[in-house]
């Protein structure tokens, strides 16, 4: 695609994100850039707070990290917000972008503030449902938010059911420039013939967080009771000594293992006899996007959003209600013994790699972006 004129090395873009640490958000974000940065357009990565990248960033592009936050009482929350307020502006008068995108609620309000004051063209994009963040503003805050992204040059979202959501609140509902672009396929490395574990398994993907619902996975792993296959959890996070008690207290010791953060999820997703989403909340789930594009069977928590926007229930994938052990625990069994659905499953589950491939999705970034 042909860039804009001004768009390059004299007009950069700005991605404005929280933190760049692990998430779905902070991945598309960083594959955007890199995106960007092999298309020679420069490309400044601001992180709100302080992080090592959790993905790989292009050696080109500049990561600024704002604020490194020590404290977290009243007057400091309020210096901190005075110092983000200041320090943003500052580097959008200091390299003048073309545009900027930010992702996520909090990133998307400052950089409203700082881009309607610097008159600059941005985007806004919304990565989970508006309950958890958006509706539960106060009037003040939800007002500046309504009108921060009515400014906007778009508002994307990831399904239809979070533009849904988001015009539930008055501040919303007339909002004109929503775009919807789904995630990407995750590309990955080759896969390998290393085994990552030497039972039948089934895998769960994640930050080990309550939002995700490990703890829900991990109770209906107890319940399906397969004595031949394991429960394999790759990721970190702050629940992860609570999920490690429940797994004590279930007898389940030797039989679900916490996996850390992994660089070659590829392989884990290849040999894996059924991937489980358990979340109790998504934006897009990345990783049900990821495990689908190497054809495991896949199983979702009908949750609010994404899930019933990627699987057809029975096609591509099986469906449960959200927050529903026992069907989760039933499904799991389902998958593991009925080899001819699986492999119906398997088969369909690769069609993502067509609806979703990085070319189309970054077709339309880069059609937003370049109109800015």
């Amino acid at each position: 695609m042909k860039l804009k004129s001004g768009l390059g090395k004299k007009r950069p873009l700005i991605f404005i994100v929280p933190s760049l640490l692990g998430g779905g958000a902070e991945r598309v974000l960083i594959n955007l850039a890199n995106y960007f940065n092999k298309q020679q357009v420069k490309v400044i990565l601001i992180a709100l707070n302080h992080g090592v990248p959790a993905y790989p960033v292009d050696n080109e592009i500049m990561v600024i990290n704002l604020l490194k936050r020590k404290r977290s009482t009243l007057p400091h929350r309020f210096y901190y917000m005075l110092l983000t307020f200041y320090k943003l502006l500052f580097l959008l008068i200091k390299h003048r972008p073309a545009c900027v995108l930010s992702f996520i609620t909090s990133a998307n309000i400052w950089a409203g503030i700082t881009c309607n004051i610097t008159r600059t063209a941005y985007i806004v994009s919304e990565r989970t449902s508006p309950k958890r963040t958006i509706n539960q503003f106060n009037f003040i805050v939800n007002s500046l938010t309504g009108s921060i992204y009515r400014k906007a040059k778009a508002v994307v979202v990831g399904t239809q059911a979070v533009e849904d959501c988001l015009r539930q609140n008055k501040a919303f509902k007339n909002l004109k420039n929503i775009k919807k672009i789904t995630n990407a396929v995750t590309e990955f490395d080759p896969v390998t013939d290393v085994k990552v574990h030497k039972r039948k398994f089934i895998l769960g993907v994640g930050r080990l967080a309550h939002v995700k619902g490990f703890d829900q996975l991990i109770a209906a792993f107890s319940v399906a009771n397969l004595y031949d296959t394991d429960l394999l959890i790759v990721g970190d996070g702050p629940e992860r000594a609570g999920l490690v008690c429940q797994v004590y207290n279930l007898g389940l010791r030797d039989r679900v293992i916490f996996a850390g953060a992994k660089s070659n999820l590829q392989d884990f997703y290849s040999q894996a006899a059924v991937f489980v989403l358990p979340s109790r909340n998504e934006g897009y789930p990345n990783a049900l996007v990821e495990a689908m594009s190497f054809g495991c069977p896949c199983i979702a928590m009908d949750c609010e959003f994404g899930p019933a926007e990627i699987i057809v229930d029975g096609q591509n994938g099986l469906l449960v209600s959200n927050g529903d052990i026992e069907a989760l625990a039933g499904g799991i069994k389902h998958l593991i013994e009925d080899k001819a659905l699986a492999d119906t499953l398997r088969d369909n589950a690769k069609k993502i790699n067509d609806t979703n491939s990085a070319e189309k999705v970054l077709k339309q970034w880069s059609g937003l972006i370049l109109g800015c």
